[in-house]
C-alpha cells in the first residue's frame, strides 16, 4: 500500500540512507514528518512525492544529531516546505556553528522529554554517538482512533553500541529504523586510515551487522513486525552480509514474523505499514 493509502495505523520509509544522506518518513493518518533531512530538497521532495507523500502535508523535521548526512539538506528543505524544525539544544548550537544552518526557527526539545506533533507523541532517546547530544525517535499515534501510549515506530540510524536505555525504548515498538553500518572483517580490511577506523568501531561510532542483529533480538517482542537495516556503509557492509546476520540471530532465537528490510542511499525503502 502506498503512503497515501487510507489506513489506522502508521507508516514508515527510509526515503535515504546512507554516508551520502539520511531521511526518514513516518505519519499517521493525519500526520507526516520526517525525521532528518540529508538528502538535497529536490531530493527529498521527489521521493516523497515517488511514495504518494506530498511534502506540503509535512508538518516537522525532526533532527537526531548535526553531522552532514542528516541535515545538508535542511535549510533548503525549510525554505520550500515551511514545516516545523524541531532539535535539542546542544544539536542546535552545533547547527548554528555552520553558516548556512544559522537562524532557522528552531522549536526546542529536551532529549528524554516527549513532545507532540499533532497526533503524533516523539519521544526522544539518548544514544552514544560522537557528536553534541545526538537521538534517536519513538514515534507514537495519540489520536483519538489509537491506543494510547503504545509506542509504533523506532528510528536509531547512527549509534556506537546498544545502551540499556535504546533496549528500553525500542522494545514495544511494532516496526524500527535500525543502523548496521559495517562488517568488521570488511571494516578491518578496507583502506580507509586506522584512526577512521577506531572511531566507526568505537563506542561512539557506527553499529555492527553483528551488533544490530543482536539488538534487533533483544527488543523483538509480539508487536515487532519490520525492522529496516539502515545506513549500510557501501565500502565496509554488503546487504546481504547485513540481512544474513539479522535473520540468523532471529531464527537462533526462536523469533518469528519479523521481516527484515533492506535500505537504499539512492531511491526510498519499502513504506512499511504498522
Amino acid at each position: 500500500m502506498r503512503a497515501g493509502d487510507d489506513t489506522k495505523g502508521m507508516k514508515l520509509c527510509v526515503l535515504g540512507s546512507g554516508s551520502t544522506g539520511n531521511c526518514v518518513y513516518a505519519a499517521s493518518e493525519t500526520t507526516h514528518i520526517l525525521i532528518d533531512a540529508g538528502l538535497s530538497a529536490a531530493e527529498t521532495i521527489r521521493r516523497l512525492e515517488s511514495i504518494g507523500a506530498p511534502a506540503r502535508d509535512i508538518g516537522a523535521v525532526c533532527v537526531t544529531h548535526e553531522h552532514a548526512d542528516h541535515v545538508d539538506g535542511l535549510a533548503a528543505l525549510h525554505r520550500r516546505i515551511r514545516a516545523p524544525l524541531y532539535a535539542n539544544a546542544g544539536t542546535i548550537e552545533a547547527l548554528e556553528k555552520n553558516p548556512k544552518l544559522q537562524r532557522l526557527p528552531w522549536n526546542v526539545f529536551a532529549t528524554g522529554h516527549p513532545f507532540r506533533v499533532g497526533t503524533l507523541r516523539m519521544a526522544p532517546f539518548s544514544v552514544p554517538h560522537d557528536s553534541y547530544d545526538p537521538v534517536g525517535f519513538v514515534v507514537s499515534r495519540e489520536d483519538a482512533g489509537a491506543e494510547p501510549a503504545v509506542a509504533r515506530i523506532g528510528v536509531m540510524t547512527d549509534a556506537g553500541m546498544a545502551t540499556e536505555l535504546i533496549r528500553t525504548r525500542l522494545r514495544g515498538c511494532r516496526a524500527v529504523a535500525l543502523e548496521a553500518n559495517h562488517d568488521l572483517d570488511l571494516l578491518r580490511e578496507s583502506p580507509r586510515p586506522w584512526g577512521l577506523k577506531q572511531r566507526i568501531a568505537s563506542r561512539q561510532g557506527h553499529l555492527s551487522n553483528a551488533q544490530a542483529a543482536e539488538l534487533i533480538a533483544e527488543i523483538a517482542g509480539p508487536e515487532l513486525k519490520v525492522v529496516f537495516l539502515a545506513h549500510l556503509s557501501g565500502e565496509c557492509n554488503r546487504p546481504e552480509l547485513a540481512v544474513g546476520a539479522v535473520t540468523r540471530m532471529l531464527e537462533a532465537k526462536g523469533i518469528l514474523g519479523v521481516e527484515v528490510k533492506l535500505t537504499y542511499p539512492d531511491r526510498p525503502s519499502e513504506v512499511a505499514e504498522c
